[in-house]
């Protein structure tokens, strides 16, 4: 006689058996099949700082066009007042990584305080041609040329790179003996029509809400090209968007996609532009008539730069050595992402 164990199973058993077997299926689905947004819950978020400024647009049209969503990523977007912040939250673990716009000597000086902390995988030159970089004055100033400002107040944005720039450009313009004035980049407008400041160094969108509302006119457009890196059509690698090598270090596989993904919203702005312009709304200031009207910058992905472009970012960088803003002279390809 057989042990009652060894019979044909209860219809108990049958039914936890079912369920043993669906729970297993369903597990292994949940792993297999789950859409890239569920799957992404299990990684790292990745928090990245940017300053609302019209050349973060790949960054946010990444965002919402749910480029870092198909790649199975977290991504949560920082905003802060300046560049300097910027840098410092990634200094300070609160952030792993900065979008374009962030200035590319704050993210230098970051460097230069904790090496080896900062991989530029993007950068937004700027130019005469691609405008960002402008100085202006009030619409009806009798000033023709930046040498007009001599002695005169005038404003930059805030922070150590905005500071260091508007002093070389107007110097090297002829201006000399001007007094900077620190002002967000917000009130610039505000400031010149009041009669506050006699011109500015500012950038965009400053100077299309200017022209928009009639209050503003532009001296001259690429400056930093033209009196920094001295050829108006040469790249001033101004901003960039980075990753810390900490968080590339631990999350190869990761960065590697969120650089992919970046990649995408940078192709989406340069083939796309007309329809990549909506995404500046709820991103930064600009918004109805401005978002069709402000110039859009240029973008160089990591493995786009040439020899020609590092010589130009290393010029930009060296200005700041012989400033005394970097403790030393700093590489720009020791900094560059490599893939």
């Amino acid at each position: 006689m057989k042990d009652s164990h060894l019979s044909v199973p209860s219809s108990a058993a049958t039914t936890r058996r079912k369920l043993v077997q669906a729970g297993g299926a369903a597990a292994l689905l949940g792993v297999l099949g789950a859409p890239a947004l569920v799957r992404a819950q299990s990684g790292p978020k990745i928090r990245i700082g940017y300053w609302p400024i019209a050349a973060g647009l790949p960054f946010y049209a990444a965002i919402e066009r749910g480029f870092f969503k198909e790649a199975g990523l977290d991504v949560e977007a920082l905003r802060f007042a300046g560049a300097q912040q910027v840098m410092e939250a990634v200094l300070s673990d609160r952030a792993d990584g900065t979008a374009n716009g962030t200035g590319s000597a704050n993210i230098a000086i970051g460097e230069l305080a904790q090496p080896g902390t900062f991989k530029i995988f993007c950068s937004n030159p700027s130019n005469a041609k691609n405008v960002l970089d402008q100085v202006l004055v009030p619409k009806d100033s009798p000033a023709k040329t930046i040498a007009d400002l001599k002695g005169k107040r005038v404003a930059s944005g805030p922070g150590i790179q905005n500071v260091t720039l508007a002093k070389t450009v107007f110097e090297r313009g002829g201006a000399t003996g001007v007094t900077v004035v620190e002002l967000p980049i917000g009130q610039h407008v505000a400031a010149l029509a009041a009669g506050q400041v006699d011109g500015c160094y500012t950038l965009e969108p400053t100077g299309t809400i200017g022209r928009l509302n009639g209050t503003t006119r532009m001296l001259e457009a690429g400056v930093i090209a033209k009196y920094v890196l001295g050829d108006p059509l040469a790249p001033w690698f101004g901003g960039s968007a980075s990753l810390s090598s900490a968080f590339i270090k631990k999350y190869p596989a990761e960065a590697k996609k969120f650089i992919a993904a970046y990649g995408k919203g940078v192709q989406f702005v340069r083939s796309q532009a007309v329809e990549a312009r909506q995404y500046l709304k709820g991103y930064t200031a600009i918004e109805g008539t401005l978002t069709g009207e402000v110039p859009l910058a240029a973008y160089t992905m990591y493995n786009e730069f040439t020899p020609a472009d590092v010589a130009h970012f290393q010029k930009f960088f060296d200005l700041f050595a012989e400033k005394g803003i970097f403790s030393s002279r700093l590489m720009v390809d020791s900094m560059l992402y490599k893939g």
